[in-house]
C-alpha cells in the first residue's frame, strides 16, 4: 500500500476515535453513524483540505453534517 492511502486509512481512524471520545460512543457506534450519514466519505474526498485543519473543527464540521443530514448526535 502507498504512503498516501496509509495516511488517508491512519487519519480516518483518528476521526472516528476522535469522534467517538467527543460523543461519548463507542469507537464502533461511531463508525456506523459516520458511515451511515455519509461523514465518512465526506473525509475520504476532501482528505487533502481537512486534513491540514484542527482535529476540533474536522470534528465540528462531522457533527454539523451528520445532524444536517438527520443525525441525532
Amino acid at each position: 500500500m502507498s504512503a498516501s492511502v496509509l495516511n488517508k486509512i491512519e487519519y480516518l481512524v483518528l476521526m472516528v476515535a476522535a469522534f467517538a471520545s467527543r460523543t461519548n460512543v463507542s469507537e464502533a457506534q461511531a463508525y456506523r453513524y459516520l458511515s451511515q450519514y455519509g461523514a465518512l466519505a465526506l473525509c475520504d474526498k476532501h482528505y487533502g483540505i481537512m486534513h491540514t485543519l484542527s482535529l476540533e473543527e474536522n470534528i465540528e464540521t462531522l457533527q454539523a453534517y451528520c445532524q444536517r443530514k438527520g443525525g441525532k448526535l
